[in-house]
């Protein structure tokens, strides 16, 4: 958080407690570049994701779609709603068909269907989203019963720090064998992380037909500070 905001400027716009943490939404002005509002969820008062640089996020659909071959259109699964910017990037290709937005915490599909989230208007409005309160984690080691062309998760911070232990099996060998069965051939899934992973990158090559990770660099400001900059990984396995 920008350290010379006023906490008195800052508009709590939602919270909830879970096993995991306490939520909270809210925004503030920011009156750069002509003014915008920065949203930003934090987790126990740590920060857990924020509107100002949602680069990573939108590319986690960007480039998944550019490696997938299809014309459309396409069906798309998208574990974690977020900030709705990843869904967003996806809704930009006219090679969209379905948007199947999975969230396990009901209370942010909520902020996203009240109009709370930057990009509420847009994505409630579009007839390809269909918003639905599941576990991804859970869904996709279970049985298959429709496939996807694209997969794209972005809920734990990286394959060894998830948000709950039970979404581990999910960076095993097992666990994806179980995961490519809902793609459809040719189909992709790509993996948001905020670090790289050597691990997870090896149970990829050994499941699928095609496997690699690209890094996403970029820099942020920072008060009258040198630009913080920021790195993360994206991880993508294609079914053959």
């Amino acid at each position: 958080m920008d350290s010379r905001i006023d906490l008195s400027d800052i508009e709590f716009l939602g919270s909830a407690e879970r096993p995991s943490g306490h939520y909270h939404l809210s925004r503030h002005w920011r009156p750069e570049g002509g003014g915008s509002w920065v949203y930003e969820v934090h987790i126990d008062g740590a920060l857990l994701m924020s509107s100002v640089s949602p680069l990573s996020e939108r590319e986690l659909a960007t480039r998944a779609l550019a490696a997938h071959p299809g014309e459309g259109p396409l069906r798309i699964l998208i574990g974690g709603v977020g900030l709705g910017y990843t869904a967003e990037a996806a809704l930009d290709s006219p090679r969209a068909g379905l948007v199947r937005v999975v969230d396990r915490m009901g209370f942010v599909i909520d902020w996203m269907t009240s109009g709370l989230l930057p990009l509420s208007e847009r994505l409630v409005a579009d007839g390809r989203v269909e918003l639905v309160q599941s576990d991804v984690y859970a869904d996709l080691l279970g049985e298959a019963s429709e496939a996807y062309d694209l997969i794209l998760v972005d809920v734990d911070h990286a394959p060894h720090m998830p948000l709950d232990e039970a979404s581990l099996p999910f960076y095993t060998v097992e666990g994806q064998q179980r995961v490519a069965e809902h793609l459809a051939p040719g189909g992709l899934l790509a993996v948001w992380s905020a670090f790289d992973h050597d691990g997870f990158a090896a149970v990829l090559d050994a499941t699928y037909s095609e496997a690699w990770r690209e890094e996403i660099a970029w820099s942020v400001p920072v008060d009258d500070e040198p630009d913080q900059q920021l790195v993360n990984t994206l991880f993508f396995g294609r079914r053959s």
